[in-house]
């Protein structure tokens, strides 16, 4: 049996330093957390994959909120359901570890798996809920600053080259032309390309 941890914050801006500390105050080693910096919109993140693939039976994961594992209600029921039924690893979410904590409700037998499925709906749907609402608290924020004039988004890169950037872009999801192609087309550098596709979560399609 070992002891792992998972870990997530959206973006660059933001810190993980505290969920890196509660693991470390339980004793997990080094080699066995798992942080991602990623949104939780699906499960494609490299360090979930890694995680996810290193589980065997009898292993605890512990979590520091049910968020971590993604925003979407119908996904985090499943991969809960399938990392504690089907991969047969124990769950603890620490935000809410008085009571959840899959070794619990395993304890309790049949009405234990009635009581998770009720406790994991009702979470997963308020952590769905919560994020639904912080993003409309903040296009609410946003509106108010532009209407008295103080909103000025974020600085630019790109002035009179904001087409050519577009335009890359626009190349670039069509997935037909080289970056370095691309490039020589729009006439724009390449590092501001890159980060200007990793700023706004770009993906090529295939």
């Amino acid at each position: 049996m070992t002891v792992k941890a998972y870990g997530r914050v959206s973006s660059d801006q933001q810190d993980w330093t505290r969920q890196l500390l509660k693991f470390k105050e339980l004793g997990i080693e080094d080699k066995n957390i798992f942080m991602d910096r990623a949104t939780g919109k699906n499960f494609d993140r490299e360090q979930y994959q890694a995680m996810k693939g290193s589980l065997e039976v009898g292993d605890i994961l512990y979590l520091d909120d049910l968020d971590r594992l993604g925003r979407d209600y119908d996904l985090i029921k499943e991969e809960w359901n399938e990392i504690t039924k089907k991969v047969k690893v124990d769950i603890v979410v620490l935000s809410n570890q008085e009571i959840f904590d899959s070794r619990k409700f395993k304890a309790m037998g049949d009405m234990g798996k009635l009581l998770e499925d009720q406790f994991l709906s009702m979470l997963a749907y308020l952590a769905e809920q919560e994020r639904k609402k912080m993003l409309q608290r903040q296009k609410e924020g946003i509106a108010i600053a532009k209407a008295h004039g103080i909103y000025k988004g974020k600085p630019r890169k790109y002035t009179e080259k904001n087409d050519s950037l577009m335009h890359a872009v626009e190349l670039y999801q069509q997935g037909k032309k080289t970056v370095k192609e691309i490039i020589s087309i729009t006439k724009i550098s390449r590092s501001s390309f890159y980060e200007y596709l990793k700023e706004h979560n770009i993906q090529r399609n295939t």
